[in-house]
């Protein structure tokens, strides 16, 4: 069974960085990509960035020049490197997964930017 674990939430003051990991219990290339997603409170659930298994990375426009999406293969691990944080990146993020076998969810970790 696939599981996503994410660690590195926690508060940071505005124009901080934070830095997400998301550890696979199963090889990170045998995804077809691996993932961000965030939700806000009251709001729905976003789409921030993904790495494809060949190395290609894709951002959301909030998120571009911002943060950076990184994978280490020999621990199965994801990063989400975010700086110059700002309020409105308060959410909770989610690690996301996929291949033939469907999508896959970690619990999420919360990422709080306020002074």
């Amino acid at each position: 069974q696939v599981q996503l674990v994410e660690s590195g939430g926690g508060w940071v003051q505005p124009g901080g960085s934070l830095r997400l990991s998301c550890a696979a219990s199963v090889s990170s290339v045998s995804f077809d990509y691996m993932g961000w997603y965030r939700q806000a409170p009251g709001k729905q659930r976003e789409f921030v960035a993904r790495i494809l298994r060949a190395g290609l990375t894709l951002y959301a426009n909030h998120a571009e020049g911002r943060f950076t999406i990184a994978r280490e293969s020999a621990e199965n691990t994801v990063y989400l490197e975010m700086s110059n944080l700002k309020p409105e990146d308060t959410a909770a993020y989610y690690c996301h997964a996929a291949n033939v076998g469907g999508n896959y969810w970690g619990q999420g970790t919360q990422v709080t930017v306020s002074s």
